[in-house]
């Protein structure tokens, strides 16, 4: 323990704390140059995001042997919208644009001109549309945008009143990457905002709150450097690295409110800066490498996924907390001792002043909850199963192309225009492809053809012993009817014997991502709560404190997910969750929650081996509930603006983590677990010493400060 003390205390050297602010500027000099290059190593392709072991996944790596994996569809709609809603019919001179722009788009750079067809005239005459395979070549998903848009100039010029979309697997794609396009500003831009206002709010100060943003801010971008370098053995996409910005900033904002307000507290106590901070150090040290600590193992959990966009996100932003971790415990504390007593102005905390906190709101708090604890934890319990119970309405079961958006982007209302009058073909421009033994062909295609929903199948063509065939779907392909017609394609073609059928396509891939989502969850978050109970145990030394703490945080994670989930059905109108939902918003709530016990608790337990259980869980709240709260206030809002990206997946996870924040920083940890504290009393710490130890002698952990260097 003196080791650790001794490397806690290193930044609060009278001459040290230059060497360390030394140091950082060498980091980020180093890797801050690198950070900027991580968006183009971003890897946004389909594999980047699919199971390995999927079928969709085989069929991709066997596709490529007959095309390039690049090949991406789109199918360019006609239409002519009436006033009142609904189509007109198409004219002659609308057919014949239809058709010239089909000849226009064999021009288009990518495009493969042996593989276009139509234009393909709808059996009520209210559409047309046109399949135009382009290669997007080693650009992938980043080189939609710009494939699409030329589509679009040239269906559109001179269109007058005809309209037109880009629907497809290159549409859907298109739209995605705007999306995403520019997210890491967006979202770094929307943080730094919410953090400098709550910092502003937090400190009252008009100097201070530059001190924890400029540290969380030298994390992030040397964290970014880091990643980068590590892009050779792990997979970012845009997705994970706008994760990476809000995660950093609240967590590295999270523990620099944690050390400054114990720093403040010290301030009072001690005259001399440097052994104020040193003592702040090792008594919140602790508590914020546990919390650290915590939200890694937890994360690093996710590379037991199957999905391979949830499996490298755990070790990037893993790398993200840690660096945020050793700023907020080398690079704050050298600054904040460096500027002195000042930075605090105008409420600067002179040396022997009494903390405000014995006297505060949450000390006022604790006193209501000591009266009845037992009833207001009882009260606490039933109000957040209530909230548990809108868990029920929960669809985690995968968003379609449409609601995977906010808004009406192109490729959607393509799409609706498909739905409404090709019926019959509503998946043409993305089909089910199947990929067998050559020797096997005609069976796998009789099999093939034979399933309910699938129409239009091809001949196969042979490659290298391989026959590919594609059917076209009668439902659209981002249903659940089209998983279901997938899981019957499947089950049709590996009964034919010696075939080796996979099954793979836009649906397929889809349906794959869900599974591998279910088999994620299952697998990760019991490994998460054993690893978690594991670290509370040997943080608290203790076996009932870290089972209770565990129980408030999954009852906290239940009562979030089901409000968010009334709010998503009800207010917002999603009418759905992405498939990996329920696991990220399980990891950083329950990580994150834990965080907040580990603060609270590492307080009640120093207090209570100098005061005993009751004092001890009332001094723990009045001393830590303000700088917890406020903690909770900056790391919901840096979630909060996920909501700025127009994504529903991003939206949902915003919000239920900002929600799930504030109920456990506000209800959970500062009513719930004070109650539960008041009314289990020293038994909280059994089987340690305090459960044996109701009243501890008078100063028995009373630290004498070592000299600072």
């Amino acid at each position: 323990m003196n080791g650790l003390h001794a490397v806690l205390t290193i930044a609060s050297g009278r001459r040290a704390k230059w060497a360390v602010l030394v140091f950082w500027l060498v980091m980020l000099g180093v890797f801050g140059s690198l950070s900027a290059k991580l968006t183009g190593a971003e890897q946004n392709n389909i594999q980047a995001w699919l199971p390995g072991s999927a079928q969709s996944t085989k069929v991709l790596a066997l596709e490529a042997r007959l095309q390039s994996p690049n090949i991406f569809t789109a199918v360019v709609v006609y239409d002519r919208p009436a006033s009142g809603g609904g189509f007109l019919p198409l004219t002659s001179a609308d057919r014949a644009k239809a058709a010239a722009d089909a000849r226009q788009f064999a021009s288009v750079p990518g495009v493969v001109k042996s593989q276009i067809a139509g234009p393909i005239a709808a059996a009520n005459g209210k559409a047309v549309e046109t399949i135009v395979p382009v290669n997007l070549g080693s650009k992938g998903y980043d080189g939609a945008s710009t494939a699409a848009d030329r589509l679009r100039a040239i269906s559109r010029a001179d269109a007058g009143r005809l309209a037109s979309h880009i629907a497809g697997p290159l549409g859907n794609a298109a739209d995605s990457a705007s999306a995403f396009s520019g997210i890491s500003g967006t979202l770094l831009g929307a943080t730094l905002g919410v953090v400098i206002v709550l910092l502003l709010l937090t400190y009252r100060s008009p100097v201070l709150w530059l001190l924890p943003v400029i540290s969380a801010a030298a994390a992030l971008s040397t964290s970014e450097g880091v990643v980068y370098l590590l892009t050779k053995y792990l997979t970012v996409n845009a997705q994970s690295a706008g994760i990476l910005d809000v995660l950093v900033f609240g967590a590295a904002t999270d523990y620099a409110l944690l050390l400054t307000a114990r720093y403040r507290e010290e301030l009072r106590r001690h005259e001399d800066r440097h052994e104020a901070m040193a003592i702040a150090l090792r008594r919140a040290g602790p508590a914020i490498i546990a919390s650290a600590a915590t939200v890694i193992a937890s994360l690093l959990t996710l590379s037991a996924a199957d999905l391979n966009s949830t499996r490298d996100m755990g070790p990037v932003l893993a790398i993200g907390v840690a660096v945020a971790l050793m700023a907020m415990l080398t690079l704050l504390p050298a600054l904040l001792v460096i500027c002195g007593r000042w930075v605090f102005w105008p409420a600067r905390p002179a040396f022997g002043t009494e903390e405000p906190s014995s006297r505060g709101l949450w000390a006022r708090t604790g006193g209501l909850i000591a009266r009845r604890p037992r009833a207001v934890w009882l009260a606490t319990v039933l109000v957040l199963g209530a909230m548990a119970v809108g868990l029920t309405g929960l669809k985690a079961s995968g968003l379609t192309n449409a609601q995977t958006f906010r808004g009406n982007p192109d490729s959607v209302t393509g799409q609706t225009v498909i739905d409404q009058n090709f019926p019959a073909a509503a998946g043409g421009g993305a089909p089910v492809q199947v990929v067998a033994n050559a020797a096997q062909a005609a069976p796998v295609a009789a099999a093939f053809r034979a399933v309910p929903g699938i129409t239009a199948v091809t001949a196969p063509v042979t490659v290298d012993g391989h026959a590919y065939l594609n059917g076209t779907l009668t439902v659209p392909p981002d249903s659940q009817a089209a998983y279901a017609t997938v899981d019957r394609v499947r089950a049709a073609t590996s009964a034919v014997p010696g075939a080796d059928a996979q099954v793979g396509g836009t649906s397929a891939t889809s349906l794959d991502v869900q599974q591998a989502n279910t088999h994620d969850r299952e697998v990760i978050i019991p490994v998460i709560l054993a690893v978690v109970l594991v670290i509370l145990m040997l943080l608290l030394r203790a076996l009932v404190a870290p089972v209770m703490l565990i129980a408030t945080v999954v009852l906290s994670f239940l009562a979030a997910l089901g409000v968010s989930s009334l709010f998503f059905n009800h207010v917002f109108g999603f009418g759905g969750a992405d498939a990996s939902f329920p696991l990220l918003a399980f990891v950083f709530l329950v990580s994150l929650g834990i965080d907040y016990n580990i603060f609270l608790m590492t307080r009640v337990r120093e207090e209570t081996a100098r005061h005993g259980a009751r004092q001890g869980a009332l001094t723990g709240l009045a001393a830590t509930d303000g700088v917890i709260v406020s903690a909770g206030l900056v790391l919901a809002g840096t979630f909060a603006a996920l909501a700025t990206l127009p994504l529903t997946m991003m939206t949902e996870l915003g919000f239920a983590v900002a929600f799930g924040v504030l109920l456990d920083t506000i209800v959970v940890r500062s009513v719930l677990v004070t109650a539960l504290n008041l009314d289990l009393g020293r038994w909280v710490w059994w089987p340690s010493a305090l459960a044996r130890s109701p009243v501890p002698a008078s100063g028995q952990l009373e630290e004498r400060p070592s000299p600072v260097p």
